[in-house]
């Protein structure tokens, strides 16, 4: 079942067309990654989801209904850009944002007393916000967006400015999110964080949805049949291969041949490994190597 549903999306501003005909479908609890350059249309179409803004054309659904104002209340947004108020105590700050989502004021501060607990940043709470590192805003801004328990999130570029350990500490709490029943959609030009956390993504490009679907299968659909294998010793391909298998790399180091095989259409993984063994080589490992995000990403949008 489909959680949220975008059907044909239009927005023009002046003589710029941000959305052209844009349709999206956001399983429920899953993660979806909107993808695409700067100026693609993402922040457009988020800012539509949130109905901060209308289409021009199209119609949305949230949860089996046509979107309405108040299914705002079940959402929650981090936006890319920040809005922190910097004058203010942290802990202050908090509550308020927290008070209007719904949630009363004693609750809210425990709630959210053990959130910083859990992220450490409890030292932090009667310090004004532009004491802190972008680091520290940006985790207080995302406890603040999941407080009220929203059936669906938002986050653009929610890594952004954190060092290693805290967007893996982050990236964590992300999916416990969507284990926990949330519906998440994450907008990044990060393609390592599409692979570690996306079910499903579409992918913008100058206005246009040009991708879309299941992380899994787009990378089987543009795999290229390029194998790598480790054989023991050194071996040279031509004497072991068929002609028409095409060899991209060979490497021999520390007793180990290693070769990237692109294979023939017509021919499967299986029936390399028979080839060998009935040469009787010595296989160490053997994977296919499936084209990374990023790379799909560089095609599509350059293609």
């Amino acid at each position: 079942m489909n959680f949220l549903e975008a059907h044909n999306i239009t927005k023009n501003y002046a003589a710029h067309k941000a959305l052209d005909d844009v349709s999206i479908s956001v399983p429920e609890q899953s993660i979806f990654g909107l993808l695409g350059p700067n100026g693609a249309g993402k922040t457009t179409l988020i800012r539509i989801i949130n109905q901060i803004n209308g289409p021009d054309e199209g119609e949305l659904f949230f949860n089996g209904e046509k979107l309405m104002p108040k299914h705002t209340k079940l959402m929650g947004y981090l936006p890319e850009e920040r809005g922190l108020y910097k004058k203010m105590k942290v802990g202050d700050q908090s509550i308020y944002l927290a008070q209007l989502k719904g949630i009363p004021k004693k609750e809210a501060k425990k709630m959210l007393m053990e959130w910083f607990e859990k992220f450490e940043i409890d030292a932090w709470w009667n310090k004004k916000v532009e004491e802190l590192s972008k680091g520290m805003q940006q985790k207080i801004q995302f406890i603040c967006t999941i407080l009220h328990k929203p059936k669906l999130l938002i986050f653009d570029e929610p890594f952004s400015g954190f060092d290693p350990i805290n967007t893996n500490l982050l990236k964590e709490e992300i999916l416990k999110l969507r284990d926990n029943g949330a519906t998440i959609i994450f907008s990044t030009h990060n393609m390592e964080s599409v692979e570690a956390v996306c079910d499903s993504i579409a992918l913008i490009n100058n206005s246009k949805k040009i991708l879309d679907g299941d992380v899994a299968d787009i990378k089987k659909e543009y795999s290229t049949n390029t194998w790598h294998l480790e054989l023991a010793g050194e071996v040279h391909p031509s004497t072991v291969l068929p002609e028409n298998f095409e060899v991209l790399k060979k490497t021999f180091k520390n007793e180990k041949t290693n070769v990237q095989i692109k294979l023939p259409k017509d021919v499967r993984a299986n029936d390399l490994l028979k080839h060998l063994i009935g040469k009787n080589m010595s296989i160490n490992s053997f994977h296919e190597i499936v084209p990374s995000m990023n790379e799909i990403f560089i095609k599509k949008v350059k293609g």
